[in-house]
C-alpha cells in the first residue's frame, strides 16, 4: 500500500479542493469545478477523479448539513433522475475513453464554463426561464454523466439551474443536495470499475481535513464576500488548467 508523495501534487490539489470546499459551502455556488482540471495536470484524469471522490463525498455531508431543506423541490424532481442516469451512462463509457479523451473533455468543459461566464458579464443575466422538467431532466443526465468522469457536473447543470433565476438559498441548497447525491452513488461504479484502490483511497484520506475547512470558509464567506472576486479566481486558474488539457489531449 502507498499513496501519492509527489509535493507538486499536493501544491496543486490542496489549493484545488479548498475552492472546491468553498464553493461546496454554497459561496459562488457552482464555481468550484478546479480539483480533477488541476490534478490532471499531474496524475491521469480517471485517478483524479477516484481521489477526489472521498474527499468530495466528506463535503458533501458538511454542506447537507448547511443547506438541508432549502432546495427546490420543483427542481429537484426534475434533476435527479436525470443525474442517476447520467451517471449509468458514465460508467458504461469511463473505461472507454482515453487519458486524452478525457484532458480533452475537462479541458473543453472548463473553457465553456469560462466563456459562458464572461458573456452573462458581459451582457447581463437573461430574463428568468421558466420551469421546464425535461430540460431539467436533460441537463441533470449531462450534469451526471461530466460528473462521473471527471466531477465536472457543474457547467452542466448550471446551463439549467442559472437561467431560472431562483433565490441563492434556493440554488445553492438545490446544486449541494444533488451533487450530494451524485457523489454517493457515484461510489458504486467507482469501486466496481476498480478506481478505489489503496494508493488513491490513501491519497484521499490525507486530503480528507480539507473537507470540512474548505466547507465551511464558503458557509463563513456568505455575505461577507462578493461572489465576483471568487469567479474572477476560478477564471483565471481554470483558464490556464483548461488550456493545458486542452493542449495534451490534442497531443500538442
Amino acid at each position: 500500500m502507498s499513496l501519492i508523495t509527489d509535493p507538486w501534487f499536493y501544491a496543486l490539489a490542496v489549493p484545488a479542493l479548498l475552492i472546491t470546499g468553498i464553493s461546496k459551502g454554497g459561496f459562488a455556488s457552482g464555481g468550484g469545478n478546479l480539483a480533477v482540471p488541476a490534478m490532471a495536470l499531474l496524475v491521469p484524469p480517471a485517478q483524479a477523479a477516484a481521489i477526489t471522490l472521498p474527499v468530495l463525498c466528506a463535503m458533501d455531508l458538511a454542506g447537507l448539513r448547511a443547506w438541508w431543506g432549502k432546495w427546490n423541490r420543483r427542481e429537484m424532481l426534475a434533476i435527479i433522475p436525470g443525474g442517476l442516469l447520467g451517471i449509468l451512462f458514465g460508467a458504461f463509457v469511463f473505461g472507454l475513453m482515453s487519458n486524452n479523451a478525457i484532458k480533452l473533455m475537462v479541458g473543453a468543459i472548463s473553457l465553456i464554463f469560462i466563456a459562458r461566464g464572461l458573456w452573462v458579464a458581459r451582457h447581463g443575466p437573461p430574463p428568468p426561464a421558466a420551469p421546464n422538467r425535461a430540460k431539467g431532466g436533460f441537463w441533470g443526465m449531462v450534469s451526471g454523466f461530466t460528473s462521473t468522469l471527471a466531477h465536472a457536473g457543474g457547467p452542466p447543470l448550471a446551463m439549467y439551474l442559472y437561467p431560472l433565476r431562483l433565490p441563492r438559498a434556493e440554488l445553492s441548497g438545490t446544486t449541494v443536495v444533488f451533487f450530494g447525491v451524485v457523489n454517493y452513488v457515484k461510489l458504486v461504479p467507482y469501486a466496481l470499475l476498480g478506481q478505489l484502490s489503496a494508493t488513491n483511497l490513501l491519497t484521499s484520506l490525507v486530503l480528507l481535513p480539507l473537507a470540512p475547512i474548505g466547507v465551511r470558509m464558503g458557509v463563513w464567506l456568505q455575505g461577507r464576500i462578493s461572489d465576483k472576486v471568487f469567479y474572477r479566481v476560478i477564471y483565471v486558474l481554470l483558464g490556464v488548467t483548461g488550456i493545458k488539457l486542452v493542449m495534451e489531449g490534442l497531443g500538442l
